[in-house]
């Protein structure tokens, strides 16, 4: 088995749809936030819609400004939230070069919120033929998985965080070194690097990678830097930057780590809400860098594409998606080239 890395050529990017109904706060300007995701994943490559009904969706997408619907797949299935990442399928490559799509369990970040219609999104969405025709699939329960909580750079390495592999109503049943060992067979890794330190406040995640620190090659590792003292998320955000200054590559060298700034701290009434640069989504040909509306977006930007320098580095405005206590990569999931 090989988990491959984001930056390697993708086929699709899978968004879940908003609908009207859904406990979003101000549902509109979220939906006009993913209609301008779409927007920028159309001039890379095709988009998988899951939705309850297409032809709303459809409607809802012409209305914030979508020219046309070409290059969008729609399945429709009952749905609780819009989380891709969280609650899609994880591609992986078998030893023998078969695309696999593994469906592992999720249950509302561990028993937090209703799950039950999301855990069946891609039973059902393989069912409806949305994936390749040699696409096989793989059912992983009772392992609970889910994609924001890991970043591989596609050789081997995993990263992600104790706090939410390890966490109550996950995987409980299991040690550290038993989670440890299943990830490794089922992703066919030669190691995982462990976070034990980082968290955003706001984030009811269990502390995803994905807002905290992603690999931008296999040497290199861009993460959520924090400088003002008076930060209430100072304090473990420089402790995350100490160990990842202790990790090293495969070859023993240290990685290059290229600091993306903590955004300014934007709240929804006295709720501070977890902004992260970090949160940053590698499609074909482009890096969508979630933006909060601050000089500091342009910073992030120049950073990211000085790691990426042959992508095209978009910013795009995604405070709305805060309100659900998110952001870009969590709302999408992308499959690799053939799936």
């Amino acid at each position: 088995m090989r988990l491959p890395a984001e930056w390697e050529p993708q086929g699709f990017v899978q968004l879940t749809w908003p609908h009207k109904d859904s406990l979003w706060y101000e549902v509109e300007k979220v939906q006009d936030c993913y209609t301008r995701i779409v927007t920028a994943i159309l001039r890379h490559e095709p988009v998988l819609m899951v939705c309850r009904d297409q032809a709303e969706c459809e409607e809802d997408l012409r209305r914030c400004g979508l020219a046309s619907t070409n290059g969008i797949r729609f399945v429709e299935c009952p749905i609780n939230d819009t989380w891709a990442r969280d609650h899609g399928a994880i591609s992986v490559y078998g030893d023998a070069g078969e695309k696999i799509i593994l469906d592992f369990v999720f249950n509302g970040w561990g028993l937090k919120f209703a799950a039950d219609l999301d855990n069946q999104i891609t039973r059902q969405a393989f069912a409806c033929g949305a994936f390749g025709p040699d696409v096989q699939y793989k059912d992983m329960r009772p392992y609970v998985l889910e994609g924001g909580s890991i970043d591989c750079d596609g050789a081997g390495t995993l990263l992600t965080t104790r706090e939410c592999l390890c966490s109550l109503n996950r995987n409980e049943y299991l040690t550290q070194e038993q989670i440890e060992a299943r990830l490794k067979e089922v992703f066919g890794l030669k190691r995982i690097l462990w976070l034990d330190y980082g968290g955003i406040v706001g984030d009811d995640t269990d502390s995803h990678v994905d807002i905290l620190a992603r690999f931008c090659g296999p040497d290199t590792i861009a993460y959520t830097s924090c400088e003002d003292e008076a930060d209430e998320n100072y304090a473990a955000l420089k402790a995350m930057e100490t160990q990842l200054k202790t990790f090293r590559t495969l070859d023993g060298k240290p990685y290059k780590l290229v600091p993306l700034p903590l955004p300014d701290a934007l709240y929804l009434e006295d709720y501070r809400l977890p902004g992260s640069y970090a949160n940053f989504l590698i499609i074909n040909g482009a890096v969508l860098v979630p933006g909060a509306h601050s000089p500091k977006d342009a910073v992030a930007a120049a950073r990211l594409q000085e790691v990426f320098p042959d992508r095209q580095v978009e910013i795009i405005d995604c405070r709305a998606l805060l309100s659900g206590h998110g952001g870009l990569h969590c709302v999408t999931m992308n499959y690799p080239e053939g799936y």
